[in-house]
């Protein structure tokens, strides 16, 4: 073979080798991709699904939204008893352990299962009073009580910017408000209210995550357990008990199949956050929560066909709009945070 030969095989063999590193990165970069579309799609259906499921749920003839959230967590427990076994075996779902229960761990954690009780149930009980498409409007003073509690609580002062996104959020949710047609008091109030606890329960989530060992999961199926127990009083108070049992639907097959759906998806909005995050990254996931904001409003408007004026429409946006900016600050805040404790000194 001459050397011109050798020279033209040699070239061929690079450029296979070439193409074939060419197939290998657009193979790999197109599975990243199919996970990361997965993973955001399957928190989008999952989330929205459940949003509206449950306000079916809380029609007029079944407005019970303790019981409602007090058998989701019943189910939840149960999908975690179950998922917890098949994990042992089974790799997929081994980060979620075994239903333990340790008297002292479950003390610690106390405090912190009166907040998640209090954001749930909240949650549901604004669900029942307002429409979908004001839901986002009047949850959306999660980030302001943030800021509030974090100083207060935690005695850490937040960015001006962070501050800025929280006022665009704050005027959003005045003017939506404002224009809201089916305005409900009882509806902005629950809401106001579950937004508090949202973040009350975000901070007490960093402080009570030590008595778990930093496991999310065994962190859950505390908070479940001593939830359940928790919303027994509260629904005995209510008035819940006693009117459940004279209503027609308590023995109904389709609305305990209906509840036990709603459950189901209640847990699954953990996995499915956990893979999200996994898959993607922590402004993905806040930003793919903003942008299943959007897309659950515009469904709202679809199916519902609930009345909108302008200035809810406007509303709407600043509140959604705020949320996008605060989310994309907060990464921004904490990347750079992170880099500086990693930089060579």
């Amino acid at each position: 073979m001459s050397n011109n030969q050798a020279k033209e095989v040699d070239e061929l063999e690079k450029g296979e080798k070439a193409k074939s590193a060419k197939r290998d990165a657009d193979n790999a970069l197109w599975g990243e991709t199919m996970r990361i579309v997965t993973g955001v799609g399957f928190y989008f259906f999952v989330s929205i699904s459940l949003v509206f499921l449950n306000k079916n749920l809380m029609s007029d003839e079944f407005a019970f939204p303790l019981f409602i959230t007090w058998y989701q967590l019943i189910v939840a427990l149960v999908m975690v008893w179950v998922l917890g076994h098949v994990g042992r075996s089974w790799e997929p779902l081994s980060m979620i352990p075994p239903v333990e229960f340790d008297l002292a761990i479950a003390k610690k954690v106390l405090v912190l299962a009166g907040v998640f009780v209090g954001m749930v149930s909240f949650n549901n009980l604004c669900l029942l009073y307002v429409e979908v498409t004001f839901y986002q409007v009047v949850r959306s003073l999660t980030i302001c009580f943030t800021i509030v509690f974090t100083y207060y609580i935690l005695g850490q002062s937040t960015s001006y910017a962070a501050v800025r996104a929280s006022m665009v959020v704050m005027v959003g949710f005045v003017v939506g408000s404002a224009s809201e047609v089916r305005f409900s008091w009882e509806g902005v109030i629950f809401g106001v209210t579950s937004s508090a606890f949202v973040s009350l329960y975000g901070i007490y989530v960093k402080k009570v995550m030590a008595v778990v060992d930093g496991d999310q999961w065994r962190l859950l199926i505390y908070n479940t357990i001593l939830s359940i127990y928790l919303m027994i009083p509260l629904m005995w108070i209510s008035g819940e008990f006693s009117a459940l049992r004279q209503n027609e639907l308590l023995y109904d097959t389709q609305n305990w199949i209906n509840l036990t759906i709603s459950g189901i998806l209640g847990f699954m909005i953990n996995i499915a956050v956990f893979l999200q995050i996994k898959f993607t990254s922590p402004l993905t996931n806040n930003i793919s929560g903003t942008l299943k904001a959007c897309i659950q409003t515009l469904f709202a408007l679809v199916i519902y066909r609930n009345p909108i004026t302008p200035l809810n429409a406007l509303g709407i946006f600043l509140v959604i709009f705020g949320s996008f900016w605060y989310s994309q600050v907060r990464y921004n805040e904490m990347r750079e945070k992170a880099n500086q404790s990693t930089a060579p000194k």
